[in-house]
């Protein structure tokens, strides 16, 4: 087992593509799953471990904002908690990358706990809303179900685009050449950042002032079902393309 550093070097090495990643994933949150990945890697624990350390990190945050009145302090404490869990949720590719140990049982582990990340936030704020928040209107408990249908259902679009997308090359056999995709571009990554999980998380700071938080989330809401009709517009533009290539 080699030192530290050279399990750090070994994972800088073994990245995925920065094509699609906002900046936050790309100099944030990847860069502390790598420190963790490596931590992990030394301690001998396994990616599919990671994912449930990610899991009680991340769940735990959310049990806290359904169940304790919101405060500066809970903001906080859910804050770091849910970006630590982020970090762990992308240490564990890093390491199954490292380790040849990955396979589709951990991916299957890792998207089960992404889709119960994805509901369990907005179902968390809904129940805060209805039993800490003194809203102006009952139409606000109806924000978190409009948000939470915006991020499943982009997730799992974002999904069936990468499986039929794989199928479809597949299918056309080695001969053929998928379309160039476009190059990784620092603007479009700047872009992304308001849609980025990491990005949506630094709202939670604000439990301490409940009009601030309604606000920030609402923003967040809007700019989230912005973004997830240009991604289904693209997605299925790329599909088509696939299929008549």
């Amino acid at each position: 087992m080699g030192s530290t550093g050279t399990v750090l070097r070994e994972l800088r090495g073994a990245q995925k593509s920065a094509k699609g990643v906002s900046l936050y994933s790309r100099y944030v949150n990847r860069p502390a799953g790598r420190v963790l990945a490596a931590g992990a890697y030394r301690a001998g624990m396994t990616p599919n471990q990671v994912t449930l350390t990610s899991a009680l990190f991340t769940y735990g945050a959310l049990a806290s904002v359904a169940l304790v009145e919101p405060s500066w302090t809970l903001g906080v404490l859910v804050w770091a908690a849910l970006a630590v869990g982020f970090a762990f949720d992308s240490a564990d590719g890093q390491l199954a990358r490292l380790t040849g140990r990955g396979g589709p049982d951990g991916e299957w582990l890792d998207h089960v706990v992404d889709c119960g990340k994805l509901l369990l936030v907005h179902a968390a704020v809904l129940i805060s809303f209805y039993r800490f928040g003194e809203l102006p209107s009952d139409a606000w408990l109806l924000l978190p179900l409009g948000f939470q249908l915006a991020a499943v259902v982009t997730f799992c679009a974002g999904l069936l685009r990468e499986q039929l997308g794989k199928a479809a090359v597949s299918a056309r056999g080695p001969s053929w050449a998928a379309p160039a995709s476009a190059p990784v571009s620092r603007v479009r990554a700047a872009a992304l950042l308001p849609a980025d999980y990491g990005v949506f998380c630094l709202v939670f700071p604000l439990l301490g002032a409940p009009g601030a938080f309604r606000a920030g989330y609402a923003a967040l809401a809007v700019v989230h079902t912005l973004f997830l009709g240009l991604f289904l517009a693209k997605w299925f533009r790329e599909l088509k393309v696939l299929r008549a290539g």
